[in-house]
């Protein structure tokens, strides 16, 4: 063996035992959670983590001992059955991937009516499609004999042994592309720009009531308004970067081994067996970062404290007031509570006020009346707790 081949023959190792590692804890995280197995993304992320332990478990040890052996490293029957599932996870992990975003999107853009648009019915309608249009592909290239052992990713895929059978093939391989890859791709970047638009706008608006809360609170300590700016420069930049994350990772995975696919049909073009392996390996890269991007890296106490400020009838808590008075406070303010010490009680009513477009006078027969706060503002707090409040 070279050091190349060395040298993947680790990284493969590597990306073996993380996946099994960062999966394995996920499905864990999701037994032993109720909060989790509550959530309807919590389908479509139990449904990613099957798809990415399965790919550790049965195409990454066939493509090491691919690379170690340089030849078919299991019977006809086992590559075949391997390459099947492995056209199928590939498949099922990019649509899982869309249903997120679009899990995501109707979230935020509908946070209000989230729980009648997405629910658990309707979660398990879409995992159905997903496996559906998943199955599909690899039941016609097995069909077609078109799975097999392919020398230049040392891995068990979709491979055409047969030169007369090459025009349906190239066919076969554009379709299947377009119908797998650049589909999740087209619904992950609209469904994501969307969510983008959005919390872009309501955190121009946001910024406005902070700025009028900050003005109108001239006795505010100096470092309660210094951490509102601070939470007010980190919030512009928070969503760009996390929807920066989802689609940037989608890419820079499965894009080189998919654009690999579609150059080799060309028999002009000659291709590296060593960049053939690297594609192959950066696509099971995304079994890696999908436990840290879509999981780990998300608490699950905060996106289901954000999920419980949806309905308009959320909890109302009582918090001390001025001159020892008592204030009802819906949960939409625990955004503000992560910036604000509970001595600025007031502040939260006044935040909420601002945001429904009531005049700033008016506060305090709304704190005497204990009126709740308008739906639309209770909507952009809903829509920041979401997607900016670490949800």
């Amino acid at each position: 063996m070279s050091i190349w081949e060395l040298l993947l023959a680790f990284v493969v190792v590597v990306l073996m035992l993380v996946a099994l590692l960062a999966n394995v804890l996920v499905l864990m995280c999701f037994l032993y959670s109720a909060d989790i197995r509550k959530q309807v993304p919590g389908l479509f992320i139990l449904n990613l983590t099957f798809c990415n332990l399965l790919m550790a478990v049965s195409s990454m040890p066939l493509t090491l001992a691919g690379i170690i052996y340089k030849s078919q490293p299991a019977g006809d029957q086992v590559c075949h059955a391997v390459g099947f599932l492995e056209t199928f996870l590939t498949t099922n992990s990019m649509l899982s991937m869309a249903a997120l975003s679009i899990d995501r999107w109707i979230a935020v853009v509908f946070p209000l009516s989230y729980h009648s648009k997405m629910r658990f019915r309707d979660a398990a309608l879409i995992l159905s499609y997903t496996w559906l249009h998943s199955a599909s592909f690899p039941i016609v290239a097995a069909s077609l004999s078109w799975v097999g052992f392919h020398h230049l990713y040392a891995s068990c895929t979709l491979y055409n042994k047969r030169p007369e059978d090459r025009t349906q093939f190239v066919i076969f391989t554009g379709v299947f592309h377009a119908l797998s890859f650049l589909l999740s791709l087209v619904v992950l970047c609209f469904t994501y720009l969307k969510v983008l638009k959005v919390a872009r706008f309501h955190c121009k608006r946001i910024d406005v009531i902070t700025m009028q809360t900050l003005v109108l609170l001239v006795d505010i300590h100096p470092s309660v308004r210094e951490r509102c700016l601070e939470e007010q420069r980190r919030r512009r930049q928070r969503a760009t970067k996390k929807i920066s994350t989802f689609i940037g990772t989608f890419i820079l995975c499965f894009a080189p081994y998919v654009i690999t696919r579609l150059v080799e049909l060309s028999s002009v073009v000659h291709i590296n067996a060593h960049w053939g392996i690297i594609s192959k390996c950066l696509a099971y890269s995304k079994a890696v970062s999908d436990p840290f991007v879509y999981s780990l890296l998300r608490s699950p106490r905060n996106v289901q404290a954000a999920l419980d400020l949806l309905p308009l009838a959320g909890r109302v808590l009582l918090i001390p007031g001025p001159a020892g008075s008592t204030m009802k406070v819906t949960g939409a303010n625990r955004c503000w509570r992560e910036i604000i010490p509970k001595s600025c009680t007031g502040i939260f009513v006044l935040c909420l006020s601002l945001a429904a477009g009531e005049a700033p006078s008016d506060v305090a027969a709304n704190v005497a009346l204990q009126k709740p706060p308008h739906p639309s503002g209770l909507r952009r707090l809903c829509v920041e707790n979401i997607l900016m409040g670490k949800a």
